[in-house]
């Protein structure tokens, strides 16, 4: 069996962080909330060491967060970061107290001692940049434990049991603001817990296979293809398992970008022989919209008609036993966050998540152990076209939420698709695409004057957009260069017939969102 790691969520915004860095140096990991670890659960799981994560308490607090028992009691490698090395501390008979010095953001590490942890990255008498966020702090080690690393705000900033193969470190060596943490992690998987680092695509990929036969035996499963990056993968990995045992549906709303349909068509019927029913309702989905200018109601709209349709196709193909959904490890590690409870609603997601249950299929997500990276890495692995695995982030809407406040036309659609074309041709002829987490065009609700040849024009603005982000969760606008804004705003004008202005988005988010609905 593929060596393992646990991860022991105590809450921290950054604990997906650590998952992938341990999955980067080819060791599989999983996140499991404190309060759901058990004996039964690791005996099951079978960790090879485990990684206690950070967290918003206080182990000074009464009620706060402890780690399991049996975490301590398996006798397998621990490392604490942040709250997991206050929790180690505490609960192995040191002492944790209210520091009178925070430390938030950057800070410097001296290093006191070498230990299993620092072995190639961090030497004694070296001064090393981490990031803190703490304001907590260890000031009384428990027995056996001695101080490696000190700082300003944290006399004991890494601790080191060798003996037991115990560490624990008050910064955060997932986030990259630690510029030596991923080799840190990688010291404590490889050489601490002696992980062989075999955890790759192709194996991910072998064992999925074998996974999904088993699951599904005879039985046929339908797919909702949406030519995003998810679905497509899973589609891709579907036939490569089961064959003619799966029928694909693609749900063409008419919200396309330029030429994605007939991609979607030509790679998974012409290239990978799938059987796809391509169902074209974008006459249906405009229909719905005319009038509409809210956007969570043209969300609701586009939500709903996608299932009404796809319930419609499935019913057409008859007999299907399995619903094959994208479900990334991110939505499996949401829905059972430690935190919980509900959150404030910035815009509703549309996806096939949301079929009704009377549809009485029973569900295969062949990626929900995986992150988008790895997601990326294994279309890759299946053959797909690097253009559709390397894709940006598209709402399920589609382009519905990029015509903001204004009723969806097909002529508008028409003139947002070739102004949206043209800005990611420049784009990928500059060779930033994939420096850029997501590039699109917005067409205004405003109509400007203008003047071409010598004549006033009264035509649409358009808004461009490009961010740079990790996750999503927060992201920059990307610093092009004057010119090739000028060289985007010049063809755009130029070319698309109804935009006589363009301008660049700056807004980072936050404040802002990504998408303008």
């Amino acid at each position: 069996m593929t060596d393992r790691i646990l991860i022991v969520d105590f809450g921290s915004q950054v604990t997906q962080l650590i998952a992938r860095r341990v999955r980067e140096s080819g060791v599989y990991s999983e996140i499991h909330p404190f309060n759901k670890v058990t004996a039964e659960s690791l005996a099951a799981y079978a960790p090879k060491a485990i990684i206690l994560s950070g967290g918003p308490a206080s182990v000074t607090e009464a009620g706060s967060p402890r780690i399991p028992q049996s975490v301590l009691d398996l006798g397998v490698p621990l490392l604490g970061i942040c709250y997991g090395q206050q929790a180690l501390c505490e609960q192995l008979g040191g002492k944790v107290e209210p520091g009178d010095h925070r430390e938030f953001g950057r800070a410097y590490l001296e290093i006191a001692e070498d230990c299993a942890l620092f072995h190639g990255v961090w030497a004694k008498g070296g001064r090393e940049q981490v990031w803190m966020s703490h304001g907590d702090r260890v000031v009384a080690l428990p027995p056996g434990f001695r101080v490696v690393g000190t700082s300003d705000g944290a006399p004991c900033a890494a601790i080191a049991n060798d003996e037991k193969k115990i560490y624990g470190v008050q910064f955060h060596p997932e986030v990259v603001h630690t510029p030596h943490g991923a080799q840190l992690l990688r010291n404590f998987t490889h050489a601490v817990a002696g992980c062989g680092g075999d955890w790759t695509m192709q194996a991910f990929k072998a064992q999925a296979i074998a996974a999904i036969r088993q699951q599904v035996g005879a039985g046929r499963v339908i797919c909702g293809l949406s030519g995003g990056v998810d679905s497509s993968v899973v589609a891709a990995l579907l036939h490569e398992a089961i064959g003619d045992q799966l029928t694909c549906v693609y749900v063409d709303h008419g919200l396309m970008r330029l030429g994605e349909s007939e991609q979607v068509v030509s790679v998974f019927r012409d290239q990978f022989k799938i059987h796809l029913v391509h169902k074209d309702a974008s006459d249906l989905f405009l229909g719905k919209l005319a009038g509409k200018t809210d956007p969570e109601e043209k969300r609701k709209i586009i939500g709903a008609t996608f299932i009404d349709v796809f319930e419609e196709e499935a019913r057409k193909i008859g007999g299907a036993d399995f619903l094959a959904q994208g479900t990334l490890y991110p939505d499996v590690i949401e829905s059972v966050s430690v935190i919980g409870g509900p959150s404030v609603t910035i815009k509703s997601h549309h996806n096939v998540g949301g079929l009704p249950a009377r549809m009485k299929m029973k569900l295969v997500e062949p990626l929900r152990e995986l992150f988008k990276d790895e997601v990326r890495a294994l279309g890759r692995e299946l053959g797909l076209p690097d253009d559709m695995v390397g894709r940006h982030p598209f709402p399920g809407p589609g382009l519905a939420i990029r015509i903001p406040g204004q009723e969806i036309t097909r002529d508008k659609l028409d003139i947002l698709r070739k102004a949206d074309a043209i800005y990611l041709e420049e784009i990928r002829n500059a060779g930033l695409y994939d420096a850029i987490w997501q590039a699109f065009t917005v067409l205004l609700p405003v109509r400007t004057v203008g003047v071409m040849g010598d004549s006033r024009s009264y035509d649409y603005a358009c808004a461009i957009r490009a961010v740079t982000s990790t996750d999503g969760m927060t992201a920059d606008f990307y610093p092009f260069p004057h010119d090739f804004l000028g060289r985007v705003a010049s063809r755009i004008i130029n070319e698309v017939k109804g935009i006589n202005r363009v301008t660049y988005d700056i807004t980072s988010k936050p404040p802002g969102t990504i998408e303008w609905e």
